[in-house]
């Protein structure tokens, strides 16, 4: 799974000035001035909250545009009613689920995180890790994407983040007892962005892509509490290492 993230509207935004278009940073600019600071850095975000961030799309591959995380389909009457259930789609089904399967074919995006939060469970309790890319402060995750209309003839962009079966490490990490197999987002290098994002590829050509990244690629380590009443919320020290008696200090050393 993947409910809870980091990132920054400026990393997410660094696809898009790699060109360093005038005119196009001119337009980036327009669009982060309807962001509040609070939504700028995104140091702890869960998916529950349905923040706005920036996606890439086959449509618009160079210049993002703003979506809310939680998927809305097209024939569904009520967002509310189906966004919390669709902050994720497995990729291994994203051509069969009713909820997905349109937005499969022709509206794949990618989101840039900075990293994630997954849960480790042991002797009864539930111990938050941030994991993030060993040589890369950004990466780019699949996702799918949506428009769908609501009753006042408004348009809302809505996103799903894609995830695939956790390599070895995520094995670790996400061993909740309640899941059948852990889960992670689908990372992509820059090859795979291109290919995610072309509408050309066939379904089995998109299946082909869903493949976790290695374990050797990626860090983690524990954090302080991201839910409940001690969570420390979006703030900066979120993603700062803590020590819990709890774990075995052999443990720990083998999740970085």
């Amino acid at each position: 799974m993947c409910y809870d993230i980091k990132t920054s509207l400026e990393k997410q935004l660094r696809r898009a000035l790699m060109d360093g278009h005038k005119d196009l940073v001119s337009e980036i600019n327009k669009k982060l001035s309807i962001f509040s600071d609070s939504e700028i850095n995104l140091y702890h975000a869960s998916g529950f909250d349905h923040p706005k961030m920036f996606i890439y799309t086959s449509d618009s591959p160079k210049l993002p545009i703003v979506a809310t995380w939680g998927l809305v389909p097209t024939w569904s009457n009520d967002k509310e009613a189906i966004w919390d259930k669709t902050l994720n789609a497995r990729g291994e089904t994203i051509f069969e689920k009713p909820a997905f399967k349109e937005s499969a074919s022709s509206k794949r995006c990618i989101i840039f995180l900075e990293g994630f939060y997954e849960h480790h469970h042991k002797s009864g309790s539930s111990i938050p890790y941030f994991i993030k890319l060993k040589d890369k402060e950004i990466f780019a995750v699949a996702g799918l994407w949506s428009e769908w209309l609501d009753n006042k003839g408004e348009i809302l962009r809505t996103f799903t983040i894609v995830t695939t079966t956790g390599n070895t490490l995520m094995a670790k990490i996400h061993n909740n007892p309640k899941l059948t197999e852990p889960r992670m987002p689908l990372i992509l290098d820059e090859v795979m962005q291109e290919k995610w994002l072309n509408n050309k590829l066939n379904m089995p050509e998109v299946i082909a892509l869903i493949q976790p990244l290695p374990s050797v690629e990626l860090i983690a380590h524990p954090v302080g509490p991201i839910k409940g009443k001690n969570a420390i919320g979006n703030k900066p020290n979120v993603t700062e290492e803590l020590k819990y008696a709890l774990l075995e200090s052999g443990e720990q050393l083998q999740m970085f």
